[in-house]
């Protein structure tokens, strides 16, 4: 499969609103044999059942892992059973948790979704595999609690930031931001040469909430507890830190920076002004880049990424999306215990990573020291390796807090848009979480 195809898939996290962790998995399907045991062939024949959701995002890579697992272990044939997505997925990891019919390992969120599932109660931990070293300090906490750790990475990374067209840069001599000041003035120059500094699709709302979640880095190197904070009612988008991310939105509208037709434009018509320059940037998650080599193959190569600037520059860094990661559930024991836990060490391999980048290209590093991103990942996925290498990287909200409000990106087209403040429209969105965060029965609310 070559780089351009296996990136179209990307493409269709797009059209589901990737920006929600959402959860997805339900069906059966057989997807090919995978192994423990020993490598040598030798050994008790064991069949393990692996839940993954139905989204080829997931099933595309865990059937390819299953294969090439099961080519060195043969003795271990791994079949794959899929669930839905969203709710209807999540009630169902929950409800064979809670009846000890979970299958022998299953594919699932990390952050806060992961900790609903009561992982103390329900699965094994894996503090005492060799791989756990190798995880990168940022993932560790979504798949942890109470210092076990009891997940492994599934998939690579998402980055949250400005996707930008290099050639724009290179011609106006344009330096990538690592400030807010800078954007702006970046934005100046820009608008100056006629071209729209800022690409915003608010006919697909979803899109109108990058500049406000991809801020939250900047949030957290302010208050690196605000996250907790939040999910306790102590802390609120009202006011500063939180407050910032929603005025970041406000200020590119009051300065003119997007394109003129920012209130109908569509997400794929917005990749396209990107692409061809009518465009310079547009806040994204690095999902993206997996549409546009679809769909301006030609033009791919000349979009970068950076993260959203924040207001101090030896603080700049990125808001990550995580993968989701491979639970093994306490019912799983003897042989099938030793062979998932196997198969788990296989997956964070080198080899694993590889066979996941070759079946669909990530849309970001891998959490996992050792694993590499393919050499031939479009330029904008590259520019996600530096800011995890050097640890300058915060998850993203929802991963560390579950209160997030469906209203958001109805507000954040009203801020975007300059039909409402940024102080109103973050005092609406405090609002808007309480419902959610009072049925999920958080203290302080």
């Amino acid at each position: 499969m070559t780089w351009q195809r296996s990136w179209r898939w990307l493409a269709l996290l797009g059209a589901t609103g990737a920006l929600a962790a959402c959860g997805g998995f339900g069906n059966d399907d057989n997807g090919g044999g995978g192994g423990s045991a020993s490598s040598s062939g030798k050994g008790e024949a064991v069949t393990l059942s692996w839940l993954v959701d139905n989204s080829e995002q997931t099933l595309t890579p865990a059937k390819a892992l299953a294969a090439a697992f099961h080519a060195k272990n043969p003795n271990v044939t791994i079949k794959i059973e899929t669930r839905p997505q969203g709710g209807d997925g999540d009630n169902l990891v929950k409800t064979r948790l809670a009846t000890g019919e979970m299958n022998d390992m299953f594919t699932y969120n990390s952050g806060s979704l992961f900790q609903a599932l009561k992982p103390e109660q329900n699965m094994v931990p894996l503090n005492d595999e060799a791989w756990v070293k190798d995880l990168e300090k940022s993932f560790v906490p979504s798949v942890s609690a109470n210092n076990n750790i009891y997940g492994a990475p599934f998939g690579g990374s998402i980055g949250g930031g400005i996707l930008y067209n290099k050639k724009i840069f290179d011609q106006l001599g344009l330096q990538v931001p690592k400030t807010w000041d800078e954007f702006m003035a970046n934005n100046a120059k820009l608008k100056a040469k006629g071209i729209a500094p800022v690409v915003q699709t608010y006919q697909d709302t979803w899109t109108s909430q990058l500049l406000m979640l991809a801020d939250f880095h900047n949030v957290a190197v302010q208050d690196p507890e605000w996250a907790t904070k939040y999910t306790a009612n102590q802390a609120k988008f009202e006011q500063a830190p939180g407050l910032e991310s929603f005025q970041r939105l406000e200020q590119v509208h009051k300065a003119g920076y997007e394109n003129k037709d920012y209130r109908s434009a569509k997400y794929e018509q917005g990749l396209k002004e990107l692409a061809t320059g009518k465009g310079a940037q547009y806040p994204m998650l690095t999902f993206a880049v997996g549409a546009l080599a679809a769909s301006n193959p030609d033009e791919v190569g000349d979009i970068g990424f950076f993260a959203q600037p924040g207001d101090d520059a030896s603080k700049n860094g990125m808001t990550l999306w995580l993968p989701g990661a491979t639970y093994i559930p306490k019912t799983t024991k003897g042989a099938k215990l030793d062979a998932a836990k196997k198969f788990l060490a296989f997956t964070v391999a080198p080899e694993g990573c590889e066979t996941q980048a070759k079946a669909i290209a990530p849309s970001g590093p891998f959490l996992v020291k050792g694993c590499t991103l393919p050499p031939d990942v479009p330029q904008a996925i590259k520019d996600l390796q530096p800011y995890v290498d050097s640890g300058n990287v915060t998850p993203a909200l929802e991963f560390q807090s579950p209160v997030k409000g469906p209203a958001l990106e109805q507000i954040t087209v009203e801020v975007g848009s300059g039909l409402r403040s940024a102080q109103s429209g973050a005092q609406l969105y405090d609002q808007d979480v309480k419902k959610q965060a009072q049925q999920l029965g958080l203290k302080g609310w």
